[in-house]
């Protein structure tokens, strides 16, 4: 029996008395997941990212070990839920234009403390200050830093379009004007390398494009570790006590972590796995988060329905957003349909096996998007289910 079949065992016999569809997180993959990431952080911190997890009890899970500290989220409305709920240190990791947000933030000592928010215009502070509503607590902020790397005098970007913040003497700036601004401090600063930390280098049968995003990368590291040196020494002039400096992600850990100017790593897709990050030289994780669809229809020989499924992930549309038949091996989408609203065909030679009332065990393209379709999570250890715990969704809350 292959390891895969072995945990198709055991996830059907845990979950055998539950009716799919449904979502799993295998805890032991969970945890080595976690333990890697520590491992490869070589003893900064990891922040864990939120967007990648949507499960407060998975979030508290990994918080209580050793090498993780604080969240980053991804909306200023999460953020203060999450304050609320006792977390006690959460980097809003995007601008946020949420002005009923920023009043409670300002009127609430407990909130004003946990909380830092996003900055990478001088209009974010003004519209905080609008928003403020008489609420006088001081806003922590930080500031973000474009990480794209830029060849031929400009003429080729490559990396997201995030902060308009690209050299140390802009950042500067940016936090004299916070300086300067009564009701906030400048406590941090961020830099998402997505280019490095997001990007598969090593994409099966492509090996001219993975040696391509290798050297890309290589090239990036180098520019992007020099640039954001000089940009901390450039704003910790005019803020020194800096609090942190965060960097990296879930495919880049342990080349973010190197970095002297460098005080915290974020990570969060690396717990899960999902299918974006099978693709990697630096690392090789377990897939922990799963969901599972029913066999509802036999349509002939070599073919089985399943119930719904099509669950595509953010971002540039491709096959590769697409989730993936994993359990059974050797199920593949029908090219005709692919992965449906409410059926999803699935042909190979393991259709025959399958019954009516089967699971069909899936793995999505990205980590916590999978948690929006679902409002529990069953948790495995071994063969049986230990505990059952809401996704955001299951606690009523879709913060985008």
């Amino acid at each position: 029996m292959t390891p895969r079949a072995a945990d198709r065992t055991r996830y059907d016999r845990a979950t055998a008395a539950l009716d799919a569809p449904l979502a799993i997180v295998d805890l032991e993959a969970f945890d080595a997941n976690a333990d890697d990431l520590v491992r490869r952080a070589a003893g900064k911190p990891i922040r864990v990212a939120s967007k990648s997890v949507r499960c407060r009890a998975l979030l508290e899970r990994v918080l209580g070990r050793e090498g993780f500290a604080g969240l980053m989220s991804f909306t200023l409305a999460e953020s203060l839920w999450l304050a609320r709920s006792g977390f006690e240190d959460v980097l809003l990791a995007y601008p946020s234009a949420d002005r009923g947000g920023y009043a409670e933030l300002a009127a609430d000592p407990k909130l004003a403390a946990a909380v830092t928010v996003m900055v990478d215009d001088p209009a974010q502070l003004e519209l905080i200050d609008r928003a403020r509503d008489g609420g006088r607590e001081e806003i922590r902020v930080c500031l973000e830093l474009d990480t794209s790397l830029r060849m031929l005098g400009g003429l080729v970007r490559i990396g997201a379009l995030r902060s308009p913040l690209r050299e140390p003497a802009q950042l500067a700036e940016l936090a004299r004007s916070v300086a300067r601004r009564p009701g906030f401090r400048l406590v941090g600063l961020m830099a998402y390398e997505g280019h490095v930390a997001g990007v598969g280098d090593a994409v099966a049968g492509h090996p001219l494009r993975s040696s391509a995003v290798r050297l890309m990368q290589s090239a990036a590291r180098r520019e992007l570790a020099s640039r954001r040196a000089a940009v901390v020494r450039a704003v910790r002039a005019v803020a020194p006590e800096l609090e942190f400096v965060n960097g990296g992600g879930t495919g880049s850990v342990q080349h973010t972590a190197a970095e002297e100017a460098v005080t915290e790593i974020a990570a969060g897709s690396g717990l899960y796995v999902p299918r974006l990050f099978d693709n990697y030289t630096s690392f090789t994780g377990r897939p922990a988060a799963l969901f599972a669809m029913p066999v509802v229809r036999r349509p002939g020989v070599g073919v089985v329905t399943v119930l719904g499924g099509g669950y595509p992930a953010s971002g540039a549309a491709g096959a590769d957003r697409l989730p993936v038949p994993y359990l059974p091996e050797g199920l593949r989408y029908d090219p005709q349909e692919g992965p449906g609203e409410v059926q999803t065909p699935l042909l190979g030679s393991p259709a025959d096996d399958l019954l009516i009332g089967d699971k069909v065990w899936f793995r999505h393209a990205k980590a916590g998007e999978l948690c929006e379709r679902f409002t529990a999570l069953q948790l495995i250890q071994g063969d049986r289910v230990s505990a059952t715990v809401p996704t955001y969704r299951g606690e009523g809350h879709t913060f985008l």
